[in-house]
């Protein structure tokens, strides 16, 4: 087997990391779930997520991937102790990653569209339900996605995907702050920062808690081995919560500037905030279309959302790559092939799911993209965060002594003794009570 390849920083480290948590979960999905369930109330149950949940769950993962130094397809196999039979769940990180892409290679182009209409001066003759109806503009920007995705991972790991990852993230942090600064110098922002900040403890109820929670898994990209990938790229001169904290730090950043700068706009144009996935596209068209330099500010928020997508699309599309050339032993350049095939054909069923591939999984009005969202956020997410903290905080799994010698080798932040029972019992129960809880109050009809 070949030696394993390694970054050549750790800022290259966190920004990879950072990048594959910050996404479109944080701008496209977070400021339309907010919207929908109560402004602050969801806010503030989704910092709680982070904290109690996201963290010892990602600092979990960058354990097992860097002590494991393989892909997520073969690292319970390889840290499993003498008759234990965890190897399985390997095959569920590739598939939990590839239905995730699924949908988010469309939902990246539809934002490369976005982007190229503004940019051109044509951002008045279209709209979201035009864009998704047409299988011509979907399928064409879904293989733009896929091909310069796993173009660059073809270039390799530090020459390719750390390099280029490194130029987007710097550009995306930029660009969001110039974004908020804009926003919040609206007429009538500040109606749309209390809406947005201030809890209403009225409006939280037992769906709030759930989304939040599955919201933090979808923005950290935890439970499916996305994280781990990075973690089995890194060497051991920092210690893995502290680098955890850092990338919670640097996505709840994101994910908070992505609200100020669409929920000041709705409330200054009078639009409104709970329009569900067209948020971003219709009703920040809408601000953008009726704003002063208006052409301009649209072309800079798009491009800041492709560059989000992007960094998402080539973390996890990496981990693809890297489980499948592990699986059949072939060569970085030609699993890219294989696996840009399969990610390209599995997202023609979002692609054409609002065009020639009508499909109603559940409640009226859904489509392919709720299906794979819901595999994913719903089931996939949770129980995969919800096996690697039994995993490792268990002595029928790897077990707590060899999680926290390998998650505190290094400097920084240590995993204290205190927190044994937060990984061992409170994070397990609360995923297990959340994900129950969501299944039986979920819309399926």
């Amino acid at each position: 087997m070949n030696e394993r390849e390694h970054l050549g920083s750790r800022l290259g480290f966190i920004l990879l990391s950072a990048g594959c948590a910050i996404g479109c979960g944080n701008i496209w999905k977070f400021p339309w779930m907010c919207g929908q369930n109560g402004g602050g109330g969801f806010m503030l149950l989704y910092i709680i997520c982070l904290l109690v949940l996201g963290l010892p769950v990602i600092t979990m993962e960058f354990a097992v991937g860097r002590a494991a130094q393989t892909s997520p397809l073969n690292m319970y196999r390889k840290l499993q102790k003498p008759g234990q039979k965890w190897g399985g769940i390997g095959i569920i990180c590739l598939l939990g990653n590839i239905a995730l892409m699924a949908f988010y290679t469309v939902v990246a182009g539809w934002l490369i569209y976005y982007f190229v209409k503004f940019l051109i001066g044509d951002s008045k003759s279209f709209g979201f339900v035009q864009m998704i109806s047409d299988p011509v503009i979907n399928v064409s920007y879904l293989a733009v996605v896929v091909v310069f995705a796993f173009f660059v991972l073809s270039l390799g790991l530090q020459g390719g995907l750390e390099r280029i990852t490194k130029y987007m993230m710097i550009c995306l942090l930029i660009l969001i702050m110039v974004l908020a600064v804009r926003s919040m110098t609206l007429p009538g922002a500040a109606e749309g920062l209390r809406f947005y900040l201030l809890p209403d403890l009225s409006k939280i109820t037992g769906s709030t808690l759930v989304a939040a929670m599955n919201q933090a898994f979808f923005t950290l990209s935890i439970g499916q081995g996305s994280m781990a990938i990075f973690g089995s790229y890194c060497d051991k001169e920092r210690s893995l919560m502290g680098e955890g904290v850092t990338v919670i730090v640097l996505d709840f950043f994101v994910a908070v500037m992505a609200g100020l700068i669409i929920f000041p706009a709705c409330f200054s144009y009078g639009l409104e905030v709970n329009a569900g996935p067209s948020l971003l596209f219709d009703t920040m068209a809408g601000v953008f279309n009726n704003m002063a330099g208006g052409r301009i500010w649209g072309t800079v928020f798009f491009l800041f959302m492709v560059f989000a997508a992007m960094s998402t699309v080539l973390g996890v599309c990496e981990n693809i790559l890297a489980m499948v050339c592990e699986l059949t032993g072939m060569g970085r350049k030609k699993s890219c092939f294989v696996c840009g095939g399969i990610v390209f054909v599995l997202g023609l069923t979002t692609a054409l799911g609002y065009s020639v591939l009508h499909f109603q999984p559940f409640a009226e009005g859904t489509a392919w993209l709720d299906l794979w969202d819901f595999l994913v956020s719903t089931n996939i997410l949770p129980l995969g965060s919800l096996v690697i903290a039994l995993f490792c905080s268990w002595s029928f799994g790897w077990g707590w002594d060899h999680f926290v010698k390998e998650a505190n080798t290094g400097r920084g932040l240590k995993v204290q003794t205190w927190m044994k029972p937060l990984f061992q019992y409170i994070v397990p129960a609360a995923i297990i009570f959340i994900y129950i809880y969501g299944l039986l109050t979920f819309q399926w009809r």
